[in-house]
């Protein structure tokens, strides 16, 4: 749920302070967690706690991944943008692993992901190829590198949605715990952080001396990066604990749904505000990935019968 509109003030300042953000989210959402859900530690996991290590060995893995990307030329729009290929990756492993069919229009709706974001994958090439301030040696290197990125954000993809099969069968072993999943999935990490401790301690510093901001209505006065950082933490608090109680309230439609419009207003927020750098190609990609997406959840098909009852009131009054 991380997503472009509250990431891009630490990347574009400090483009390789993601650890220090998930860190950050990750401790929140542990403590958290922690007092409410395992009330102290005295409440058992009711998932048994070696499948929590694979669970999040998995998670740690694609959250790291991720970060380190956007140090290697990605742009934020297209880190999102393939991101949001997860139904590829989805579809083709539930094909290969657990031996899954789909429909026509499934297969109709992953063609058009691929195609956009294939389409804004070759433009972005295109324009870190084509980076007039480089000579024809540091372009290459540039290049390469940006390669490199796609190839981490593929990996990225693939274990993510190897991850949703894994708890897919835990949770039809063992029933659904959200909020249990959510606590061991951000606690069992943080030993992990400890790999990347002079990185995230490197930014912390670099966070303190940045210019001064008083916050609103309290008038307290603090580095401006940890404000940002303070906003993130409980905007990404808010997102995920949203997703987990939607996954229990609503249907899996809906939370599709929901989380694709979110997206997609993240995306025109992080390119409008952040002015990123996005053709009319880039756009058509975009299109392609929403509208595939929409009709992977088969939303048409919902709309349908709404929109008919609709039609008929007017006659029935």
């Amino acid at each position: 749920c991380s997503d472009a509109c509250l990431s891009s003030p630490f990347c574009r300042q400090f483009p390789g302070c993601g650890n220090i953000v998930t860190f950050s989210q990750f401790l929140f959402i542990a403590v958290e967690g922690f007092i409410f859900e395992t009330n102290f530690g005295r409440k058992k996991p009711a998932i048994p706690i070696r499948y929590y290590f694979t669970m999040v060995a998995m998670f740690f893995t694609v959250s790291v991944v991720n970060n380190y990307a956007l140090n290697l030329n990605i742009a934020m729009p297209l880190h999102m943008i393939f991101r949001s290929g997860s139904l590829i990756a989805s579809m083709a492993l539930g094909i290969i692993i657990l031996k899954k069919r789909y429909s026509v229009s499934k297969y109709t709706s992953i063609a058009l992901v691929s195609v956009g974001i294939f389409t804004c994958t070759f433009m972005s090439a295109k324009q870190v190829a084509s980076d007039s301030g480089l000579n024809e040696e540091d372009g290459l290197q540039v290049f390469l590198w940006w390669l490199l990125g796609i190839a981490a954000l593929t990996f990225a993809l693939l274990m993510s949605a190897r991850m949703g099969i894994f708890q897919e069968t835990l949770y039809k072993q063992f029933g659904k715990h959200s909020k249990e999943a959510l606590f061991y999935n951000h606690a069992l990490p943080l030993p992990g952080f400890l790999l990347l401790a002079p990185n995230i301690y490197h930014h912390a510093v670099l966070f303190s001396q940045s210019e001064p901001f008083q916050v609103p209505v309290i008038g307290l006065t603090l580095p401006i990066m940890w404000f940002y950082l303070l906003m993130n933490v409980i905007t990404q608090y808010v997102c995920i604990r949203g997703v987990f109680i939607l996954t229990t309230e609503c249907t899996s439609l809906t939370v599709t749904l929901v989380v694709t419009l979110r997206k997609f207003v993240s995306l025109i927020f992080s390119i409008l505000y952040f002015h990123n750098p996005f053709t009319a190609w880039h756009w058509l990609g975009t299109a392609f990935v929403f509208m595939g997406t929409l009709m992977y959840t088969e939303v048409w098909n919902s709309l349908g019968p709404f929109l008919a009852r609709w039609r008929k009131r007017p006659k029935e009054e």
